[in-house]
């Protein structure tokens, strides 16, 4: 049997209270519509199909490069009139009908969901002991006969606790005959995708169910609130992972991981450390405090001191960065590096054994091996048009608060004298400085206060 899905990512989510469509909230930094998507092709469906509706050209241009069939629902009138839309674009045999707000779905649930409803119509329920809200499963001596939305419940309907998830799989061809009989006589006066239980019921179709055991594989995302909640358990879920493969974290409450944390033997993180993207840390590495690091990868035996700062870069083995380190985009530092407190290094490479101990700027650089970068030291990359690239070699001693102005290449061996401002190469093994002579006045008085 062949499949296609459908994920409803029409809505604007007023609760949200953002102009921003609900399914691009970030959830661990992932819009929500990712997840249901990443769901959707594990079961290797013959399409994904997308109804969208507020905002779709945003939706869509986010999603730019996924494989998907985007529907656009011009006016929201419900979840049938949504899936209708659809119609003319399923091409399996199979549909099952998933929502863009539901970002942690279970892809087990949802495969059992498909099987048991290859001769019939299958809903993915959920037992829940406050269900308000929720559409109400209706039985009659165990057989599901309908589905309630809570607006259109009796006092009695809303005693029952078995909800419907929204989550249904049923056969193409059958929910393209139901579709086209479902109307909109209701409170809401919407189209209701749950009508086609009552229709399947009058067709002699089989009616199934799956309970989901975990609610928060079920569980939307309607409010900033919720989204919080949800990250929450999120976090608690990946510390929780890592601490059971070994890696010892302080304090899980105070860790973030906003995406994925790849981590070694012996990793340790102490406190208040945000790790962001993709980010992958070797063996025997040690996170100071309150760190922030974002898609970056820190190999072996290297030490981040802490409030350091690491962004899409390469730290190599047994560096020592920080604390107060930040690494822009593009650096990647090869073995035995210290880069110290207050430096800042853009899209540059640093060779073996440097030393940039504190207080500089080295951007658009390529620095040698065995390099000694004094304190205060600046690599003047920008002419306010363009970015100039500096060429430090191996061996060079920079003397403090030194101005290196690119396009530079200082040679190997090179000593620039402290204080000086260096326009032109320097030659190799060479002294090399720029300094304004000396003076003292003897007859010069501090101004006074009139």
């Amino acid at each position: 049997m062949t499949l296609s899905v459908v994920i409803l990512a029409a809505g604007k989510g007023t609760r949200m209270f953002s102009e921003k469509p609900k399914v691009l909230h970030k959830l661990s930094n992932q819009p929500l519509l990712q997840y249901v998507i990443n769901a959707a092709k594990n079961l290797n469906p013959t399409n994904i199909n997308v109804v969208v509706g507020y905002k779709s050209d945003l939706v869509e241009q986010e999603f730019s490069k996924e494989n998907i069939n985007w529907v656009v629902q011009k006016e929201q009138l419900g979840t049938g009139d949504a899936v209708k839309y659809t119609a003319s674009f399923l091409k399996g045999s199979q549909t099952i009908v998933l929502y863009g707000d539901v970002p942690l779905i279970n892809i087990n649930d949802l495969k059992t969901l498909i099987n048991i409803s290859k001769n019939g119509l299958g809903i993915l329920t959920f037992n829940k002991n406050n269900p308000k809200g929720y559409g109400r499963i209706k039985r009659i001596k165990k057989e599901v006969e309908g589905i309630v939305e809570e607006k259109d419940c009796s006092e009695e309907e809303k005693k029952i606790t078995e909800i419907n998830t929204g989550i249904m799989c049923m056969d193409t061809s059958k929910l393209n005959n139901w579709l086209s009989q479902i109307t909109n006589n209701n409170s809401q006066k919407e189209y209701y995708l749950t009508d086609i239980v009552a229709l399947a019921k009058k067709d002699n179709i089989k009616v199934v169910t799956h309970e989901a055991k975990n609610e928060t594989t079920i569980s939307g995302i309607n409010s900033k609130a919720e989204l919080v909640s949800m990250e929450k358990f999120m976090n608690q879920k990946k510390n929780i992972e890592l601490i059971e493969q070994g890696v010892k974290i302080m304090d899980p409450s105070r860790t973030e991981i906003r995406g994925s944390l790849d981590c070694g033997s012996d990793v340790e993180i102490d406190v208040g450390c945000i790790f962001e993207g993709n980010v992958k840390l070797g063996n025997n590495v040690k996170v100071g405090a309150y760190t922030h690091i974002k898609d970056s990868t820190i190999l072996n035996d290297t030490n981040i001191k802490s409030y350091s700062h690491i962004e899409a870069s390469e730290v190599g083995e047994n560096n020592n960065i920080g604390p107060y380190a930040r690494l822009r985009p593009g650096v990647k530092t090869k073995k035995n590096v210290h880069i110290g407190n207050f430096v800042e290094i853009k899209n540059s490479e640093i060779g073996i054994g440097t030393k940039i101990n504190h207080l500089s700027y080295v951007g658009d650089s390529k620095v040698g091996e065995n390099v000694n970068i004094g304190a205060g030291c600046i690599t003047c990359n920008y002419d306010g048009v363009n970015k100039h690239k500096t060429i430090i070699e191996d061996d060079v001693f920079v003397g403090s608060n030194s101005q290196l102005v690119a396009p530079l290449t200082i040679g190997t061996g090179s000593t620039i004298g402290a204080g000086s401002t260096i326009t032109k190469d320097t030659p190799v093994n060479q002294l090399s400085l720029s300094r304004s002579k000396q003076t003292s006045i003897p007859s010069w008085e501090r101004p006074k206060k009139k």
